[in-house]
């Protein structure tokens, strides 16, 4: 029996790119708390979150193939959450004028039908323009970023916050790290090409 391939996630962007590999999947919405756990490390955030999104689909599709993916930016060590309005957005961008951000972006493959898990997290790096507060509101006001960690969308007109990005794959700081996801299917048995 061929397993269904399913995204845990509600993410327009991310179904977007899981697209480019021209294979067939769903997309389902895992609804979990996001919250960080208490002394939790950013990583350790994206990772653990990444996990229970494909866990729970997974237990809901026995027999699927689940991806599961999170991410968490980070300013000096600090996490920085969905900003979820404008006020919340402004301070973000704010604190990271001209300075870098650090992007963890988890992945997870789960095969619900024999429970093996694979996981990992992506850094990306971004730095950010040096902007001013009428750029920012500009910006925010365009875009309207409130679900996106960082409160930029670099698919989007974000692009124009950003000075230079660092990272083995630029589809992780989207969310979804397609060069890890390759190899993962592959390790399952699922060859995109």
């Amino acid at each position: 029996m061929k397993q269904t391939l399913i995204l845990a996630s509600s993410s327009e962007f991310r179904r977007q790119l899981l697209q480019k590999l021209l294979i067939p999947f769903n997309s389902i919405s895992p609804k979990i708390d996001e919250t960080p756990l208490a002394d939790e490390k950013p990583h350790e955030t994206a990772l653990r979150l990444a996990q229970e999104k494909a866990k729970k689909i997974g237990g809901e599709y026995p027999h699927a193939l689940v991806i599961g993916c999170d991410q968490v930016a980070t300013l000096d060590g600090e996490q920085l959450g969905k900003p979820l309005n404008h006020q919340n957005a402004t301070k973000q961008l704010q604190l990271m004028n001209g300075r870098e951000v650090k992007f963890h972006s988890a992945l997870c493959l789960f095969n619900a039908a024999t429970g093996n898990m694979q996981a990992e997290v992506v850094p990306y790096l971004v730095r950010f323009r040096k902007l001013t507060d009428e750029q920012i509101e500009s910006y925010l006001n365009k875009e309207q970023p409130y679900q996106c960690a960082g409160s930029a969308k670099s698919e989007g007109l974000g692009v124009a916050l950003i000075e230079r990005m660092i990272g083995e794959d630029p589809n992780a700081l989207i969310g979804l790290p397609l060069i890890k996801l390759v190899s993962m299917l592959q390790n399952e048995g699922v060859n995109v090409i």
